[in-house]
């Protein structure tokens, strides 16, 4: 019969046995777990924040871009609707540090195309985006969100965004939403005629 004491021993090197595992095992669950304030936001906006037609892509954009955003969600001054019936809420109570790290968190993860546009006014929105209008007064959008839609600075990637998002955002400029947003986007806008939205949406959700 085993004595007390070896049998000790055998129960403190299974449990040793178990920590050790669970030890190994931790760090990579907790690269799997996502914080509360990012699920938060993925529980709209689609895992990895991929977004769907109402609720935009987060992945990718630019982080002082979506940390605008927030501010702007957190004050109402974002004011179109779908800002106010879910948004507005949504940013009351984050503070500063947390607006920060979302937008950085989320400008890190890769993005994806929607591919959700109009395939055949596709190439006509690339060269409204690319050279603009001048014969309307039309400024490229480029100038302001990189060649590729990428973003610059705190101006926001639309690459890749969702056709229904874009169609919808851009004719709310048109409409005076966002009116406290900085120029010159605002103008840009309201001189957009309906089908260059469509165009330019449509270009838009398939650039990567």
């Amino acid at each position: 019969m085993q004595s007390v004491k070896a049998q000790m021993m055998k129960f403190v090197i299974a449990i040793t046995a178990v920590l050790a595992l669970i030890a190994l095992a931790l760090p990579a669950l907790a690269e799997n777990m996502e914080p509360a304030s990012v699920r938060n936001c993925t529980w709209c906006h689609g895992a990895s924040a991929q977004g769907y037609a109402p609720a935009p892509r987060l992945a990718g954009q630019r982080s002082q871009y979506t940390e605008n955003q927030l501010a702007s969600f957190h004050t109402h001054t974002r004011d179109n609707p779908f800002s106010k019936q879910y948004m507005w809420a949504a940013a009351a109570n984050l503070s500063p540090s947390t607006m920060h790290y979302l937008a950085v968190y989320f400008s890190k993860e890769l993005p994806k195309a929607a591919n959700d546009g109009d395939k055949e006014l596709a190439a006509s929105g690339k060269t409204l985006f690319e050279d603009g209008n001048p014969a309307a007064n039309k400024v490229s959008c480029a100038v302001c969100h990189g060649p590729n839609a990428e973003g610059i600075r705190d101006i926001p990637r639309l690459g890749g965004l969702s056709y229904d998002y874009l169609k919808r955002k851009l004719a709310q400029w048109k409409e005076g939403y966002h009116a406290a947003a900085k120029i010159p986007m605002p103008g840009i806008a309201s001189k957009l005629s309906s089908n260059e939205i469509e165009a330019l949406a449509s270009y838009l959700s398939f650039v990567k």
